[in-house]
């Protein structure tokens, strides 16, 4: 989540009316891509096989259709908050309330997710030392860019996300090499499925199960919700994203159908990128190390980034009314101290988390946040025809990516790992509200008190 730090910290003047259309998609391309597809997409091909295609297919299609219902609001109203906004102007403050701490959660998860996935990448190079010491590094190191917040590291983000398009384009053009003989392949290396069996790994239940590994690919969707504010011509949000969303979903299916049909599904797991694994039985000796530093470089970007972000939202939700006020309650330092310890402390908490459960950590987490921005998904589907005049199709369309969303949040339940994410994403929103209950009861009782004085 690169961008929206960045927004937060320059002034309104400066921050609007500045993109093109095309300059958004691209941005949009590389704040999306993450190591959840880098990494987490290997989860899903070894839960399906093949198949995976499909579930990132069906994933971008549900994209496609938010973005651009989202893009609908935006156009007749133009919101900084966003999908928060809109939330709070179809229901309520409970909604907007509900819609900021959800995304508040996913983000901080991301941030999690991020971690365990430069540790573990990390350990390619150094496979001896314990997951949490990584994560410990990268966290510290995080927070001290959010500390710091240089004008130089702002600049380089951009480049950042240059390189994760960049390290896909290397992955594709090595394996088409493949293909044509280079570097010791053959085209039959490449097992392209005959039979269902073959396609479906683990049946129609793999393919359900890995639902949600094609949404989390697609999380980050709402950024571009957030930037459209910066478009010189706001009524291009939508042209902007169905573009941004077309050029990222063939990027993904290419590189996926490459991977998932060189090497056996079973192969693929959470401790190394699907990329590397597909190509590590070639004389290609120097990509698993340039893939992985260009990975971590990338990954360590957006997870310092979206640190950047969740401080900024807490502070926002804080002056609003919609988190405790000591959040944005300023000190020496450049961010408000309250808000930086809660971030840490949740960092601190998926350092212990990778303690304790080393080995399924990055599944569980990635599990628990794709489900966390697919909540947020929803919120946008429902909030839609509460401000806007909706035709019959945007009904079907709307109908259609609630039901998609649904079977994604369902497949989790299927698979005993992805089990254990859902749960805890459903804590989360349990906690949202009962804090919600809490505050509406001392709502209540604030309105009762001067007809009893």
């Amino acid at each position: 989540m690169e961008i929206p730090a960045r927004v937060g910290e320059k002034n309104e003047k400066n921050s609007e009316g500045k993109l093109k259309w095309w300059q958004l998609s691209l941005i949009g391309v590389g704040c999306t891509i993450g190591t959840g597809y880098f990494l987490g997409s290997g989860i899903g091909i070894s839960k399906t096989g093949p198949s995976i295609v499909i579930s990132f297919i069906l994933a971008g299609l549900t994209a496609m259709i938010v973005s651009e219902l989202l893009g609908k609001m935006f156009v007749q109203d133009p919101q900084k908050g966003s999908f928060r906004s809109y939330a709070k102007k179809a229901f309520g403050r409970w909604a907007g309330f509900s819609s900021g701490w959800v995304y508040w959660f996913s983000e901080m998860l991301i941030s999690g997710s991020q971690l365990t996935a430069l540790s573990i990448l990390t350990r390619f190079w150094f496979p001896n030392i314990p997951l949490w010491i990584l994560a410990s590094i990268y966290a510290a190191l995080g927070i001290i860019v959010v500390l710091i917040g240089t004008k130089g590291f702002e600049r380089a983000e951009n480049l950042f996300a240059v390189m994760k398009v960049a390290a896909i384009f290397m992955f594709i053009i090595l394996a088409i090499l493949l293909l044509f003989g280079f570097f010791g392949g053959s085209i039959r290396d490449f097992n392209i499925p005959n039979t269902s069996e073959e396609l479906f790994a683990n049946g129609l239940t793999g393919l359900w199960s890995s639902l949600i590994f094609g949404f989390y690919a697609f999380g980050g969707i709402e950024i571009m919700g957030i930037l459209s504010v910066r478009l010189e011509q706001k009524k291009e949000v939508i042209k902007s994203t169905t573009v941004m969303l077309i050029m990222l979903l063939s990027i993904y299916l290419i590189s996926i159908i490459l991977a998932s049909t060189l090497v056996a599904f079973d192969q693929f797991n959470a401790e190394e990128s699907p990329f590397v694994i597909a190509l590590a039985d070639y004389n290609l000796n120097f990509f698993p190390h340039v893939f992985n530093a260009g990975i971590i470089i990338a990954g360590f970007s957006t997870m310092a980034a979206s640190l950047f972000a969740v401080t900024s939202m807490l502070v926002t939700m804080s002056e609003e009314g919609d988190a405790p006020k000591l959040f944005s309650k300023k000190g020496r330092l450049k961010v408000p101290p309250f808000a930086l310890a809660l971030t840490i402390s949740v960092l601190v908490i998926s350092i212990v988390i990778s303690r304790l459960v080393p080995d399924k950590v990055y599944e569980y987490i990635t599990t628990a946040a794709g489900l966390m921005l697919i909540y947020n998904w929803f919120f946008i589907l429902v909030s839609f025809p509460k401000l806007i005049k909706a035709t019959t199709f945007d009904h079907i369309k709307r109908i259609l990516a609630m039901l998609l969303i649904l079977l994604a949040v369902s497949g989790t339940i299927f698979d005993k790992t992805n089990r254990m994410g859902f749960f805890v994403s459903i804590l989360f929103v349990a906690l949202i509200l009962i804090v919600i209950l809490f505050m509406r009861k001392g709502k209540k009782k604030k309105n009762e008190l001067p007809r009893s004085v």
